[in-house]
C-alpha cells in the first residue's frame, strides 16, 4: 500500500506514533507469554526462543522480503546484521531493570548453547560475505543455503537439549518475580483469551512495523543520509523495536531467561533470513559484492554475542551498579558500531 507523501517533519512524526504503538503491543505481548507459559508449564527460555522471538521479528521478516523483491539488496543485509548488534544492546539496556547481572540467571546452558550457535552462524556468513559465493544455482548461493541448514540444525539441537540437566550452575540469585504490577485481568482470563490476544499484538506488531519501514525509508531519502547508514541504525532500531519491549517487560516480571531467549532467538531468524531473502533477490547472489558495512555489522555481532558468552561462564563477574560488566561491553561496543557504520557509509 502505497502512503501519501509526507514531509521530512512528518515522517519523522508518525514514525514515532508507530514506534509508539510497536513498544506496547510488544509490551503486552511479553506479558502474555509470559502468562500462557505459566498456564501450559511450559519452559520460559524455550517460549522466548520459538514463540516471543519470532512474533517480535515479524517486522524483519516483512521488511526483509519487501526489500528483496524490490532488490534492495543494501538495504536488506544492513537491517538485518546491523539488528544483529543492536538486538544484544538491548538485553543489555534490560539489565537495568533487573536486580544484578542478567546473566547470571539462567540454571542451564541454553543460553550459552544459543549463545555459541550464533557465534558458529555469523561466522559462516562472515566467512561467505569475505570469500564471495562460490557456488551459485539458480541465482541463489551456497552461503546461504549452508546458513539456512545450520539454523535448523541449531534449532533441533536447542529444542533436544532443553530438557537436558548436565550443566548446573550453584549460587544463583533470587528467581522470585521482580514486584512490579502486572497487566489486571490475564490471571483470570481464559487460555482461549490470552490466545486471540496475543495473535491480535502479533498483527498490530507487523502492521506498525511495516509503517516504521516505509517512514524510515522515507527518512533516509529526505534527510540524505542514504539506505546504507539508514539500514543499520535506524531502521535496524524500527524493527527491533518489539524486541526492545518484550525484553523490558520481561525483565520487569522476573521472566529473565525468557527475555535472553527472545534476543538470541531473534538474532538467529535474522540470519536465516538471508536464505528466503537470496531467492527473491534476483540480481545474483544476496551475499556476493556486499559493502563494507554488512562486514562490519556482522563482525560487531560476533563481539557483542561472545562478550555476553563469556559472561554466561562466568557467573562471578564484576558488575558496576546495577549493571554486569559484560552489560556495559555491549554497551559500549554497539556505541563504537554506530560510528564505525557512519564512518564507512
Amino acid at each position: 500500500m502505497q502512503l501519501p507523501d509526507t514531509s521530512l517533519f512528518q515522517s519523522v512524526l508518525f514514525f514515532a506514533l508507530s514506534a509508539a504503538g510497536v513498544w506496547i503491543a510488544g509490551a503486552r505481548l511479553a506479558y502474555l507469554v509470559d502468562t500462557l507459559a505459566d498456564r501450559f508449564k511450559l519452559a520460559k527460555s524455550l517460549m522466548g526462543l520459538l514463540v516471543l522471538s519470532l512474533a517480535t521479528s515479524l517486522p524483519e521478516v516483512a521488511t526483509t522480503l519487501t526489500a528483496a523483491i524490490q532488490q534492495a539488496r543494501d538495504l536488506v543485509l544492513n537491517n538485518l546484521f546491523g539488528g544483529i548488534a543492536l538486538q544484544t544492546a538491548i538485553l543489555a539496556m534490560s539489565d537495568f531493570w533487573a536486580r544484578s547481572p542478567i546473566t547470571n540467571y539462567p540454571r542451564k546452558a541454553n543460553h550459552a548453547l544459543e549463545a555459541t550457535l550464533l557465534v558458529l552462524l555469523l561466522s559462516v556468513a562472515l566467512i561467505v560475505v569475505n570469500l564471495g559465493e562460490t557456488f551459485v544455482v539458480g541465482g541463489v548461493g551456497l552461503g546461504s543455503v549452508c546458513i539456512a541448514m545450520i539454523y535448523a540444525g541449531a534449532i533441533w539441537l536447542l529444542r533436544r537439549y532443553d530438557d537436558s540437566s548436565d550443566w548446573v550452575p550453584i549460587d544463583l540469585p533470587d528467581p522470585d518475580p521482580l514486584s512490579f504490577p502486572a497487566p489486571t485481568g490475564l490471571g483470570k482470563a481464559s487460555n482461549k483469551t490470552l490466545i486471540w490476544q496475543a495473535i491480535a499484538a502479533c498483527i498490530a506488531i507487523l502492521g506498525l512495523g511495516l509503517l516504521l519501514v516505509q517512514f524510515a525509508d522515507r527518512i533516509a531519502t529526505q534527510s540524505g543520509l542514504g539506505t546504507g547508514f539508514i539500514g543499520v541504525t535506524l531502521l535496524a532500531a524500527a524493527t527491533s523495536l518489539p524486541e526492545l519491549s518484550t525484553s523490558i517487560a520481561a525483565v520487569r516480571i522476573g521472566a529473565y531467561t525468557m527475555a535472553i531467549s527472545n534476543i538470541f532467538g531473534s538474532n538467529l531468524i535474522m540470519l536465516v533470513l538471508v536464505f528466503p531473502a537470496d531467492i527473491l533477490f534476483r540480481g545474483g547472489p544476496i551475499l556476493q559484492d556486499t559493502s563494507r558495512t554488512v562486514s562490519l555489522a556482522l563482525a560487531f555481532g560476533l563481539a557483542v554475542t561472545s562478550i555476553y558468552l563469556v559472561g554466561l561462564i562466568v557467573r562471578r563477574k564484576p558488575k558496576i551498579g546495577a549493571f554486569g560488566l559484560d552489560s556495559i561491553l555491549v554497551l559500549l561496543l554497539f556505541i563504537a558500531s554506530l560510528a564505525a557504520y557512519y564512518f564507512v557509509r
